[in-house]
């Protein structure tokens, strides 16, 4: 994956810019010593590695804009960091740029119930928001695998969804309103404790912007009221391609569950041996969650196993309890983490039409076998959100490389197939280069478009997004005049 060359400009002022920056934060928020800038030399796309220039850990929005104004005075690049789990390389820094990390920045600063909000500072992780509320019964739907360590900021960045956005959304649709600082340190507060603000729908442009546009310091969240109940079933399949047929049957039928999960057979082993949830050893298992009362719950089921029965399920389980309920989804939540035991692996995130899922599942296998390198499949069936596990060997000359041509391949099936590059992880670095392959050249041109306007300069979250050429002539192009 190629980056750009740092500016020699930069780093020969590192000095000056190190001390600007600690005149501007206390002295513990700014780190420049080699030893300690290794810890964000990468985020959770770990094939690629690049410590900054520096680091900077802000914990006000007042002290983020003072970041940005010294760093736009100085020309020097900023990355935007939550808690670096991103898996696309959204915060991979460059040799010339100042790491700006949200992680201090982790108060609640305004709980309302009767109009179901809550406002935080971004660095706070995404399953604490529902801490802050769950004692009156109010949860925070977006639930990312890594819901435990991913902050709000990057939950912003990249639109991050979770196994519950079926029913519930990604986080485009539980943000009512945000405060971000631009690159040159305005400070901008867009939308608000409301649904559908008036004008522009800028908070729509900025959800997913992957840093691009500004930094993101304190957000306002929709909350709910929890369910009266939830139960998971678990449908053991005998073929990958069974189960997404059961899952397109069930979305064709009308009846909405909270969550449909699918794991291959690669994955249930890894994720029984680590998490112990009882799960059937069968080719492919659909983890399937309805809420609401009991009687709505037993009449959803009934019709779900109903559609599933004609599918042939090798076992047919409903939890009994709640603590098999829990284990259930402990093992679905471990996924990433119980795969990354056995092998090392690059997790994609296409997204597909729901109908074309037992094709695209056929084609994977049939693309493994030309490119022998495993693959292990978890992802939120329901929306067709797909994160290909691909195995291989780090260690391994040229494994790294064939493993992304292998993943290209599946990014490109999913665009055939009328789907996208990303569902909820973002462009990052890891496809900026198939933007091509969905959007036309003018499509692009749009988007760059609205980054001139927020960052003239470009100098946020630098190589990311857009084709590296394409960056590469923006920001000569912005210099030059």
């Amino acid at each position: 994956m190629e980056m750009p060359e740092p500016d020699a400009a930069i780093l020969s002022r590192k000095s000056k810019i190190v001390d600007r920056l600690r005149a501007a934060l206390p002295a513990a928020a700014v780190i420049h010593d080699e030893a300690e800038l290794r810890a964000y030399e990468c985020d959770a796309l770990t094939a690629y590695r690049c410590p900054p220039l520096a680091v900077t850990l802000p914990a006000s929005t007042e002290e983020v804009a003072a970041v940005l104004r010294i760093c736009h005075a100085e020309g020097v690049p900023v990355v935007p960091r939550g808690s670096g789990t991103s898996l696309a390389g959204g915060a991979l820094p460059t040799a010339d740029s100042v790491i700006l990390g949200v992680s201090r920045l982790t108060r609640v600063l305004e709980v309302d119930y009767d109009n179901r909000l809550i406002r935080v500072q971004t660095g706070r992780t995404n399953l604490s928001v529902t801490g802050a509320v769950e004692q009156e019964d109010f949860f925070y739907a977006p639930d990312p695998s890594s819901q435990l360590a991913c902050a709000i900021a990057g939950n912003i960045a990249m639109n991050s969804g979770g196994a519950h956005c079926l029913k519930y959304g990604v986080t485009t649709n539980n943000l009512l309103g945000v405060t971000m600082v631009t690159m040159a340190g305005e400070v901008m507060e867009i939308g608000g404790a409301h649904l559908d603000a008036a004008g522009y729908d800028l908070l729509g442009v900025i959800c997913g912007s992957e840093g691009q546009l500004g930094v993101v310091t304190e957000a306002t969240l929709r909350i709910l009221r929890k369910p009266e109940g939830a139960r998971p079933v678990l449908m053991g399949f005998d073929a990958n391609e069974v189960a997404g047929a059961c899952v397109s049957d069930i979305i064709k039928a009308g009846v909405l569950p909270v969550a449909i999960e699918f794991m291959d057979r690669p994955c249930i082993e890894a994720c029984e041996a680590f998490a112990k949830a009882g799960y059937p050893m069968c080719e492919a298992l659909l983890i399937v969650e309805v809420e609401g009362s009991p009687a709505e719950i037993d009449a959803q089921l009934g019709l779900i196993t109903q559609i599933a029965r004609r599918h042939n399920p090798v076992e047919l389980r409903e939890a009994q309890s709640e603590d098999e309920a829990r284990r259930i989804w402990l093992g679905r939540k471990s996924a990433f983490g119980a795969m990354g035991q056995i092998n090392d692996y690059m997790c994609l995130d296409g997204t597909i039409p729901v109908s074309e899922l037992p094709y695209v599942l056929k084609r994977i296998g049939e693309m493994s076998k030309e490119y022998g390198l495993g693959v292990a499949n978890v992802f939120h069936a329901g929306d067709g959100n797909m994160h290909p596990l691909i195995l291989f060997d780090a260690n391994k000359p040229g494994d790294l490389e064939l493993c992304e041509a292998f993943g290209a391949d599946i990014l490109k099936l999913c665009v055939e197939v009328g789907g996208c590059l990303t569902g909820e992880h973002g462009v990052g670095i890891e496809k900026r280069d198939l933007m091509t392959t969905q959007f036309a050249p003018e499509d692009l041109e749009a988007q760059m478009r609205v980054k001139d306007v927020f960052d003239p300069a470009w100098l946020l979250n630098p190589a990311k997004v857009f084709p590296l050429a394409a960056s590469r002539a923006r920001r000569e192009r912005a210099f030059a005049a």
